[in-house]
């Protein structure tokens, strides 16, 4: 891997190198586990919110901070279920 400018490196990037998605290693019944985590209706419908109003360019200071603290938390959560899946290999990693 290719160290990035300090400048340019993201939260993801540095999660990358903790969680090395690419790579199996969790307990099937912790990466079934982690594949079950998801926001609830309530945080969809904040993000979707937020989404819109960034596409229409009527963000706040304040809600472009939250927009980008679920972008950072979804992000996190697709590493660690890439992880997650690639663990169970070829088992089911549909959501129960």
């Amino acid at each position: 891997m290719t160290l990035m400018s300090e400048a340019t490196i993201t939260e993801a990037d540095i999660l990358t190198q903790v969680i090395n998605p690419d790579r199996p290693g969790l307990p099937t019944e912790l990466a079934r586990a982690i594949l079950d985590l998801k926001f609830n209706p309530a945080a969809l419908d904040r993000m979707n919110e937020l989404a819109e109003k960034n596409r229409q360019g009527a963000l706040t200071t304040t809600e472009r901070a939250v927009l980008e603290k679920y972008l950072r938390v979804g992000n996190f959560l697709n590493l660690i279920q890439a992880k997650a899946r690639l663990s169970l290999g070829g088992a089911d990693t549909s959501p129960r």
